[in-house]
């Protein structure tokens, strides 16, 4: 009896899997619930696409990555904003204190 032929399956063709579906997942929640995961889907997405340039990942995540990566950017951005404003109010909050003081 002779077996059937065996064709490799589509996630063993590259040998990594792929995080493009974990990094979209993670712009999605930075940019809508907390900001803080910003930083690690743009990290995440930028080395998920040096995978699929390298031939380690399947190039069909290309663009789920890159909108992933994309949301990070975002999302790090207005973290990054959130954070000099409420550096900002403290300041003056500090300042309208210590000069209220005095009067």
């Amino acid at each position: 009896m002779s077996q059937p032929p065996q064709f490799p399956s589509e996630s063993s063709a590259y040998p990594e899997a792929s995080q493009a579906t974990t990094v979209l997942v993670l712009g999605i929640i930075g940019l809508v619930f907390c900001q803080i995961l910003g930083p690690f889907a743009w990290v995440m997405g930028n080395k998920e696409l040096e995978a699929i340039d390298a031939g380690r990942r399947a190039p069909e995540n290309r663009g789920t990555a890159n909108a992933g990566r994309i949301l990070g950017i975002i999302a790090t951005v207005l973290l990054a904003i959130s954070l000099v404003l409420v550096v900002l109010l403290v300041a003056g909050a500090v300042t309208f204190t210590m000069f209220d003081g005095f009067n």
